[in-house]
């Protein structure tokens, strides 16, 4: 397993945010973790990263691996391509030719010297990947990485996350508020409620329409709908 969070519990002050919590990304698999604000999925996803230790549990993380905020959180006093390749090892021509080819592979090779500050929204998200991509990251972690962006940068964000999964072979564990992102990107979605998982949905890729998403996605988002009411 790429990832295994088993039997995770978590308790902040007495209150106990995740009661008993069981995930398994296999490897290459996109999953999406949905719920209403405050149910506790960017805590599970903190457990997932290391950040912060569960109460109770254990988690099994493949250790090459990346995390992605909402917020880019790029350095605004250094380049572009220096944010790319931040904290790697090795002389300033090859962190530069690294941060050159991930930055060609999300569309932003020409603002390689550029300082963040410079960048649209959607460019600094497409910063972020590219900062996953020189790490070569087995694990992928999101945390609602276009929520901050408008609806069709947010949705050219999906089809170049799309693209570079499955061009990387990377597992995938994002936690979302958007239904429709969730069906649009993933293998399996998974519904945080009072702490535990309480539906999970998987979703056959075989079939996508023009658009990229599932036959019968409409079903599938008012199934999950219902589940967070």
């Amino acid at each position: 397993m790429t990832l295994t969070l088993d039997h995770i519990r978590m308790t902040f002050d007495g209150h106990e945010v995740l009661r008993d919590v069981t995930v398994h990304v296999d490897g290459g698999q996109f999953v999406s973790l949905i719920g209403r604000s405050g149910c506790g999925k960017s805590t599970l996803l903190r457990v997932a990263a290391g950040l912060i230790e569960p109460t109770a549990g254990t988690v099994h993380a493949d250790h090459d691996m990346a995390f992605g905020f909402q917020d880019a959180r790029l350095v605004p006093w250094i380049r572009l391509w220096d944010n790319v390749t931040l904290g790697l090892s090795g002389r300033h021509d090859e962190r530069r030719r690294l941060a050159m080819d991930a930055l060609e592979r999300v569309g932003l090779a020409d603002h390689a010297d550029a300082w963040p500050g410079e960048l649209s929204g959607g460019q600094a998200q497409r910063a972020s990947l590219a900062r996953a991509i020189v790490r070569q990251p087995k694990l992928l972690l999101l945390d609602e990485p276009f929520g901050a962006l408008d609806a069709l940068t947010r949705l050219d964000m999906q089809d170049l996350l799309a693209r570079l999964h499955a061009a990387n072979g990377w597992s995938t564990l994002m936690v979302t508020h958007d239904i429709a992102e969730a069906v649009r990107l993933s293998d399996l979605i998974l519904v945080l409620c009072d702490g535990v998982i309480d539906t999970a949905v998987t979703i056959d890729r075989t079939d996508l329409d023009n658009e990229g998403l599932p036959r019968g996605h409409e079903v599938i988002e008012r199934q999950l709908r219902a589940a967070l009411r």
